[in-house]
């Protein structure tokens, strides 16, 4: 029996696995469109949100039948709560990143997306997300802790966009409805990056017991 949940167990941290590669990819594909304006990016992002909404509905059922049909012990228990609430947090990533490469053609009209931080901001978020994914694949605390603090440095980014782009728009130099789009995609990023935060204290929690936030 305890073989059998073991095998569930591993097929569990698969799938989350594969759900978390499915995020780094539909962000990786909207950065690329914002930055090169590469429209194919756009059918691969919505592409890959699809996919994530259907992996998360596949772990959901998962989770379920591990909690009914087997006895889970209290480090089982928070195994698979935790997989509950990462990928409620995987799933928002993938809807943002969706709405980014939704507007990020607009965005590109403004001719500002390589003059700012955005390209940073982008690549410190995708770091976030694929360092909180790994931290579960290793059960690596101290990953995870590292996540959390990347957050400051993608926090710290999206005050330098916005205050470029503010002004940007006061000095009048490109549209300002394409300006105004690009601080909506930075604030994008900058809740990828708090996701990418969140699952990083599940995978804390699933490992130790305890809530990171309950160690600040």
């Amino acid at each position: 029996m305890r073989n059998r949940f073991d095998e569930q167990l591993n097929n569990l941290n698969n799938e989350l696995i594969t759900m978390g590669a499915l995020c780094e990819e539909a962000i990786s594909a909207a950065v690329k469109l914002l930055i090169e304006n590469d429209h194919v990016m756009k059918e691969n992002v919505l592409e890959s949100d699809k996919q994530i909404d259907q992996k998360e509905r596949d772990i959901e059922n998962l989770c379920m039948k591990l909690l009914m049909q087997q006895q889970p012990v209290a480090s089982d228990l928070r195994t698979i709560s935790s997989a509950l609430k990462m990928i409620s947090d995987m799933e928002r990533i993938g809807d943002q990143a969706s709405d980014i490469a939704e507007i990020a053609e607009y965005a590109y009209g403004s001719g500002m997306q390589s003059e700012i931080h955005i390209a940073d901001m982008a690549r410190a978020t995708i770091r976030m997300v694929t360092d909180s994914i790994e931290s579960f694949v290793k059960k690596d605390t101290e990953l995870a802790y590292t996540v959390i603090e990347h957050d400051n440095i993608v926090d710290d980014l999206f005050d330098k966009v916005r205050s470029e782009l503010i002004s940007a728009i006061e000095s009048k130099t490109a549209n300002a409805e394409a300006l105004i789009d690009l601080i909506m995609i930075a604030k994008y990023f900058e809740r990828i990056g708090d996701h990418a935060e969140n699952i990083a204290e599940w995978v804390i929690y699933s490992i130790t017991g305890k809530h990171a936030k309950d160690d600040k």
